[in-house]
């Protein structure tokens, strides 16, 4: 397959996750990360991390009045030891093994969306979901189901607005540490930057229908791709 038609799949991947993420609150990793693994391994996690600053930097500003403060701080404060620990599997693991971490995360990332049990965002549920995001988001670039879970009975603009933030911060400290640890190649920013118009398509009209929505079926859709996704990434190639 040709740079020119994985371009085109990863940048109609990419609006199309936008859309869902702005409109549900999650689901960009997990459409983005598996079709990525599977086309162009080597442009994770940085490239995923760098496309998802500006969609959350855009989705915690566009609802910024109903973010958790509170529940952000005690996720960031999980998030750093979770961080290293993901950097440590991302140094050791080959191309084929991190496809296969990505495929396996993915699949208990949508067990755990579907049958696991609430959470309650206390401090310790918080410090407790960063930690984990931590380590799937700075290996994989996967990491928004635990928060999903954490802040999923609360209403949609403090599930949307909370987890843009705490995403944002947490994609700032991982991509710091990739940057220290020498995980960035420049071909990675080269990708991401080449998907940032499909990124602003998929966002700006995430704003338009995204109070219109049936967010738990669009929810269910996302999670059944991701699963089929990741079934294919354990695939022995």
């Amino acid at each position: 397959m040709g740079d020119v038609t994985i371009f085109l799949i990863l940048a109609l991947a990419t609006a199309v996750a936008a859309f869902i993420q702005g409109a549900v609150g999650i689901g960009f990793a997990l459409v983005v990360a598996p079709v990525m693994g599977l086309l162009r391994p080597d442009l994770l996690p940085v490239a995923l991390l760098i496309l998802m600053l500006p969609l959350n930097g855009y989705v915690g500003l566009r609802e910024r009045d109903a973010i958790d403060w509170k529940g952000v701080g005690w996720v960031s404060l999980g998030r750093l030891p979770g961080t290293l620990a993901g950097l440590g599997i991302l140094v050791v693991m080959s191309a084929d093994g991190l496809n296969q971490v990505i495929g396996a995360s993915t699949i208990l990332a949508v067990l755990a969306g579907l049958f696991a049990p609430v959470f309650q965002p206390n401090r310790s549920a918080c410090a407790a979901v960063g930690l984990v995001t931590g380590v799937t988001e700075t290996a994989t670039g996967v990491g928004g189901p635990p928060l999903a879970l954490l802040y999923q009975h609360r209403p949609g603009p403090v599930l949307r607005a909370t987890i843009a933030l705490c995403f944002l911060v947490g994609e700032l400290i991982s991509l710091a540490i990739l940057a220290l640890a020498g995980q960035f190649q420049p071909h990675q920013w080269l990708w991401a930057l080449a998907l940032l118009p499909a990124l602003a398509v998929g966002s700006i009209a995430s704003r338009l229908v995204h109070h219109r929505l049936d967010a738990r079926r669009m929810r269910l859709g996302v999670l059944t791709f991701a699963l089929i996704s990741g079934i294919v990434l354990l695939i022995p190639r």
